[in-house]
């Protein structure tokens, strides 16, 4: 690796990671351990040393404001699907998600609206066969 690594970001970014997303985030990390161990550090560092673990809002207000942003973008939908999930981790409920996605239409479309509940259901679906 060719940077210096700040372990303390990195830290928080493992901790805040292992909170948000569980096992999901850890095996985005280990995918891009032999394409790209670089980018997966950034990953840590960046959005969840730095962004996620800042004081201002709670774990719940950033997924809303993430499943939010991810769903109006209409073209990140592997990440909504690990962002929806994650939603559900720090305590967003299903129904709560639905509006949020049902909001999207308003600002974002109905295509990309349609395409975040349809993440949004096979998430769900996924929840179920897990329990």
């Amino acid at each position: 690796m060719n940077q210096t690594i700040d372990t303390s970001r990195l830290q928080r970014g493992r901790a805040a990671l292992a909170a948000i997303d569980g096992e999901a985030g850890e095996k985005v990390v280990a995918a891009l351990a032999d394409i790209a161990p670089d980018f997966a550090t950034y990953l840590l560092e960046f959005p969840f040393g730095d962004i996620y673990s800042r004081p201002g809002l709670n774990l719940r207000e950033r997924e809303i404001a993430t499943i939010a942003a991810l769903a109006a973008m209409g073209n990140a939908t592997p990440q909504l699907k690990v962002h929806i999930a994650a939603g559900l981790n720090v305590g967003l409920a299903r129904a709560e998600i639905v509006e949020i996605l049902m909001q999207m239409a308003v600002y974002a479309g109905f295509p990309a609206a349609l395409n975040g509940l349809f993440a949004a259901k096979e998430v769900f679906g996924a929840r179920e066969e897990e329990a």
